[in-house]
């Protein structure tokens, strides 16, 4: 299985007729992370007319919520709604931010403002396909150290650890795990200590 989402959080801007509109693009993994998004997001701005949302909180896409937090029936959170599911997007929490300026625009123009800025808010954000990865230690004696660099290059390494040993954690995809392994026998001759560790989604 695989899905595709936003990485980390990005914040846009624009000003149409002198309202204020803020768009907060997140990546929330399930709908407890999405409602703190928000939570985080209203605390960000206390004096806003408006904090309207919407959301796809786990991977299947059967979690969604919108709202229009005010706003006339139909014209904010299921616009930004709509952007994240014609994205094909998962885990993906958008939250238009408002500042009324006086000015009416409409319910067409508040529909074109929201989602407007959800899309541009997507656009401006780092997507990628989330797909099922395994954390594998590669470990080797310190002679190997500058073999094993070379060996990883180009691939994830979470961490490195220089103790008695040189340990590396890298993550692969699954489904290329038995792969990397009888690659990393060769290249190394044996001489290397190899354990699949901790499985889940990863953005490659």
């Amino acid at each position: 299985m695989e899905y595709r989402s936003v990485v980390g959080e990005t914040v846009t801007e624009k000003v149409i007729e002198k309202s204020r509109f803020l768009t907060y693009v997140s990546h929330t993994e399930g709908e407890e992370e999405a409602k703190g998004f928000l939570v985080r997001i209203r605390a960000l701005h206390p004096t806003a007319t408006h904090v309207c949302y919407g959301y796809i909180a786990d991977k299947l896409g059967n979690e969604q919520r919108f709202s229009d937090d005010g706003e006339p029936q139909g014209t904010a959170g299921m616009p930004i709604l709509g952007v994240i599911k014609a994205q094909n997007l998962r885990e993906t929490a958008i939250a238009v931010v408002r500042y009324f300026g006086g000015i009416k625009l409409g319910a067409g123009g508040l529909t074109r403002a929201y989602a407007g800025g959800a899309a541009e808010g997507v656009e401006a954000a780092e997507k990628k396909v989330y797909t099922t990865g395994v954390e594998v230690t590669l470990e080797v004696d310190y002679p190997d150290v500058n073999a094993a660099l070379r060996f990883l290059e180009g691939e994830i390494v979470l961490s490195r650890e220089f103790s008695d040993k040189a340990r590396f954690t890298v993550m692969i995809k699954e489904s290329e795990e038995e792969t990397f392994t009888a690659r990393a026998w060769d290249f190394f001759n044996g001489k290397v200590f190899l354990a699949s560790g901790k499985t889940y989604f990863y953005p490659f």
